[in-house]
């Protein structure tokens, strides 16, 4: 039980219903009209960059990235720094070589992008499929942790059935969230949530190196103090250790995040709601500068949490340590039931919960823009849609993503389900990095060549991540005491990443063979529309 007393927890429902209670009412006046599709998915593009930007932030900086992220540094020091840097780098890498194209080519959905030259059903179909194999283990992820957190945070017991009600209650938000507010409400919910993740952030970061009179070098001591290693604190291995083969799985990780984290669906559909090219370049300038900071932060807290609280209370309290930024509020405070840490645990918890419910709010929105747009009005009904019937079908497929999404959360609550924030990433390195490239830049990609990028990618990083050292085999494994993992890595990027450019250049090579034709028309298709998409030129 929590031991900071009734007024910590009175004072944190009171958060939690203000926050709610603002976001969902924002969520319904910014609401699209049932019949307008352009601004359920794009919101009319009527977001200045400064707000895009930070609607991008906000939905890129997930509760994984807060916690899990925080934990790791907390846990393994070196490890976690390169992954917060990692992490950054990958929104940098998507402004300076798809953002714009990206925009440019799409009108609401990934489905869009890759049909632009390939069009027809199996090339949709094969984009929602993939959009569902990226965002539901993320959901799942971010679901099922919510249960544990909001026990902990709420002070109640740790019990099946307390963070069952939790994983609920989250879920139903998020539905009312994506069905409602389409791509604007969200938006405002993302910016709501990074303007208070930053705010808050920033507070903690600043008490932490107040605490050590603002020395990043004795909040470096403290840390290799509090974490019981030493000075190996500061060097790579903690995390998967430091033989060859860990090092190799460390450096796949990093290429991994690297190259699939922004290019995740829930995180391109952002692009398409830019007014044009150059707010596309501004609204990324805005949401790199932002999540670089957060980052920065990230370092600051995770590193505050391992001086700070220690590592011992940190595993005791979460083996991962995805509870250290909020132990670490505890630390900061006047001690238990004092009043400077009860307003700041309840900031900062507060913080936590409205990052949980536009994160998968976001998700959820992606994924039933996906069934609606590209399975159900253009692979299912050739002969078109009417809007306010796509419209109708996108808010029942959200209600259906989100009821999924807690179920599966549920039965698997009691699993470490960490590995499924690795596999979504693969998947978006390994299936959608591949294919946006090929489709973006190569006059002869075709269709063949599409669709083996993204099933090959998608299946190769799945049947790879199944047999991997993080499902079984390992004491950290979601099954340990199981051992069918002959993959030796814990992130399939190293092999997965190859694999999907491979088979999307094979792919295209054999169509270019056997049907000439459709290649010329494929390339045409591409030629017509390269001033465009390059350069936003007609």
């Amino acid at each position: 039980m929590n031991d900071y007393g009734s007024g910590t927890q009175a004072l944190v429902l009171v958060l939690f219903s203000t926050l709610v209670t603002l976001t969902l009412l924002m969520c319904v006046m910014a609401g699209p009209d049932r019949d307008d599709l352009t601004n359920f998915y794009t919101g009319y593009r009527s977001l200045t960059p400064l707000k895009n930007g930070l609607a991008i932030a906000g939905d890129y900086i997930s509760a994984a990235t807060v916690l899990s992220t925080t934990g790791i540094i907390a846990l393994a020091g070196y490890d976690g720094y390169v992954l917060a840097v990692s992490t950054a780098l990958s929104l940098v890498l998507l402004m300076f070589l798809l953002a714009e194209p990206l925009r440019n080519a799409g009108s609401f959905t990934m489905g869009d992008v890759l049909a632009r030259t390939v069009p027809g059903r199996s090339v949709r179909i094969a984009s929602c499929v993939v959009t569902l194999s990226a965002t539901l283990p993320f959901l799942v992820v971010q679901l099922s942790g919510a249960g544990s957190l909001l026990t902990f945070i709420l002070g109640m017991p740790h019990e099946a059935g307390a963070r069952t009600v939790c994983i609920v209650l989250v879920g139903s938000l998020m539905i009312v969230y994506a069905a409602i507010g389409g791509m604007r409400g969200t938006a405002l919910v993302q910016m709501i949530k990074i303007v208070l993740l930053l705010g808050t952030s920033v507070t903690v970061a600043a008490l932490v190196l107040n605490r050590f009179g603002w020395s990043p070098g004795e909040v470096l001591r403290a840390a290799e103090r509090g974490s019981g290693t030493g000075p190996a604190f500061l060097h790579q291995g903690l995390q998967l250790g430091t033989s060859a083969a860990q090092r190799l799985d460390f450096a796949s990780l990093q290429i991994t995040v690297i190259l699939g984290a922004a290019c995740l669906p829930h995180i391109t559909m952002r692009l398409y709601s830019a007014r044009d090219a150059p707010a596309v370049r501004r609204s990324m300038s805005w949401a790199v500068g932002t999540v670089t900071t957060f980052c920065l932060l990230v370092i600051i807290l995770g590193t505050g949490a391992a001086a700070l609280v220690g590592s011992p209370s940190l595993t005791a309290a979460d083996p991962r340590g995805r509870t250290s930024v909020l132990m670490l509020s505890r630390a900061l405070g006047g001690g238990p039931g004092s009043a400077s840490t009860t307003v700041l645990y309840a900031a900062v918890a507060g913080t936590v919960f409205i990052t949980l419910l536009s994160s998968v709010a976001g998700m959820t929105l992606a994924a039933a823009s996906s069934l609606a747009h590209d399975l159900f009005a253009h692979a299912l009904r050739r002969q078109g849609t009417a809007p306010r019937t796509e419209m109708t079908v996108a808010g029942w497929t959200s209600v259906a993503v989100g009821t999924v999404a807690v179920v599966l959360s549920v039965l698997v609550q009691n699993w470490d389900v960490g590995v499924l924030t690795t596999l979504a990433i693969c998947i978006g390195a390994s299936a959608v990095a591949p294919a946006l490239t090929y489709s973006l830049f190569w006059r002869g990609f075709t269709r063949t060549g599409l669709l083996a990028c993204l099933y090959g990618g998608t299946a190769c990083a799945l049947v790879l991540m199944v047999f991997s050292r993080a499902v079984s085999g390992t004491p950290s494994a979601v099954f340990p005491h199981a051992d069918f993992g002959w993959f030796p890595l814990q992130s399939t990027g190293l092999v997965s990443i190859p694999f999907g450019y491979l088979a999307g250049w094979l792919g295209s090579r054999y169509d270019h063979r056997r049907r000439a034709a459709e290649s010329r028309e494929n390339r045409r298709r591409y030629e017509e529309s390269e001033a465009r998409l390059l350069a936003a030129a007609e």
